[in-house]
């Protein structure tokens, strides 16, 4: 068996058609047709059921998810000695755009149903800072791990009731929905992302959801340097180079052609690891709690049930044996709170992540992974145990 990956780049064979178009028409900058296109394409996408219209939400495509996460807290006023609540159980890029602002990150841990930030645990942190330091956050940081809905009608009426605003990171939750809504059209922004191992490519890059026009404009202002509307290069403001180039996104508008089919197999996947996993009974596969709750399944997660493969155990040689078979798997996210690098930030935990983080255990699902990959992976999974 070759080797099988996590989720390699698919590609739909249209890319090529917009690079060309690109190169011949000299449009090889951070702007152009295919930016604009993509961002309609990916309008219409976040827009419904169907994604027929376009919602009232603007798009702003960017060079990464890290910068989508960044901008939005920029647009959020997020500055030096403001806290800004993140979900722990999660990857850096969610977190490290709030200290690249001067601003401290509060963790909340997560619940065990979805793995994401617990409504409950998210309430007592706000109370707490207001009580600690005479002020509330000023902003909160949801994220759909590995694909999978947040509670996020819970977490929109706590933010509403404090008068806090949600930037959402559906880096992985491209597609997921949340009572047929997609995930990143709730809160006041969404970050997207489109790096290489991502539910749809542009090579790199990533995508700002925004509220109306006026805010899009202001992030596109801060996405090209700040440049202020002079004849001659004036600067205000700090600003970033952020901005996707058009060859890339006429990648994302290839991508956009197949961007349901990879989500419907990625979600065929995981219902096939349920089944071959059914009767395995230290194995449980991680799936939506509730019906309205469709995950995209970007990765399929599955969680040891015995006190031997652990982080502590035999996980990592369980890692080691299936790479010796080809076969390419990955720990669950180390929380924030767990990072060195933010040994010192407040959290409020209950134990959930870290016991995910300690027995989970990520399993391939791209588009590559068929019928034969996944019985061959489940094997191994089987005979290991």
């Amino acid at each position: 068996m070759d080797r099988i990956y996590l989720c390699l780049a698919h590609m739909s064979g249209e890319e090529q058609k917009y690079i060309k178009e690109a190169f011949d028409t000299n449009w090889v900058v951070p702007l152009g047709p295919n930016v604009n296109a993509f961002e309609d394409d990916l309008a219409r996408f976040v827009g419904g059921d169907d994604g027929a219209e376009p919602c009232a939400k603007e798009i702003v495509a960017l060079s990464s998810g890290t910068a989508a996460v960044h901008l939005g807290l920029v647009m959020l006023g997020v500055e030096k000695g403001d806290e800004v609540i993140c979900q722990s159980f999660t990857f850096a890029a969610s977190a490290n755009p709030i200290v690249y602002q001067g601003a401290t990150p509060v963790f909340v841990d997560s619940e065990p149903d979805t793995y994401n930030i617990d409504p409950q645990l998210l309430e007592e942190a706000i109370k707490d800072r207001i009580a600690k330091t005479g002020k509330k956050p000023k902003a909160i940081i949801p994220v759909y791990l590995y694909g999978m809905p947040a509670r996020i009608d819970e977490i929109m009426e706590i933010a509403n009731r404090y008068e806090i605003p949600v930037l959402e990171d559906a880096a992985e939750g491209f597609g997921s929905k949340y009572r047929g809504q997609v995930c990143g059209t709730f809160g006041t922004y969404g970050a997207l992302s489109f790096n290489g191992n991502k539910m749809i490519t542009t090579s790199g890059g990533g995508a700002l959801i925004c509220p109306d026009a006026d805010s899009k404009k202001r992030v596109m202002f801060y996405a090209t340097q700040a440049r202020e509307a002079y004849p001659y290069y004036q600067h205000e403001k700090i600003g970033y180079n952020y901005r996707m180039s058009n060859i890339c996104a006429g990648i994302g508008r290839g991508q956009m052609t197949v961007a349901e089919e990879h989500i419907r197999h990625h979600q065929w996947a995981h219902d096939r690891y349920v089944e071959l996993l059914s009767g395995v009974e230290d194995v449980t596969v991680h799936t939506s709690p509730e019906s309205y709750m469709e995950s995209n399944y970007w990765l399929t997660t599955i969680r040891f049930n015995d006190s031997k493969h652990t982080m502590e155990g035999e996980l990592l040689e369980l890692v080691d044996k299936l790479s010796a078979a080809n076969i390419e798997t990955r720990p669950l996210w180390k929380p924030m709170h767990k990072q060195p690098v933010y040994k010192d930030a407040p959290a409020y935990v209950n134990g959930v992540s870290e016991q995910m983080f300690s027995q989970g255990l990520c399993l391939p699902s791209g588009p590559y992974v068929g019928e034969e990959e996944i019985e061959y992976i489940v094997k191994n999974i089987i005979k290991s145990l």
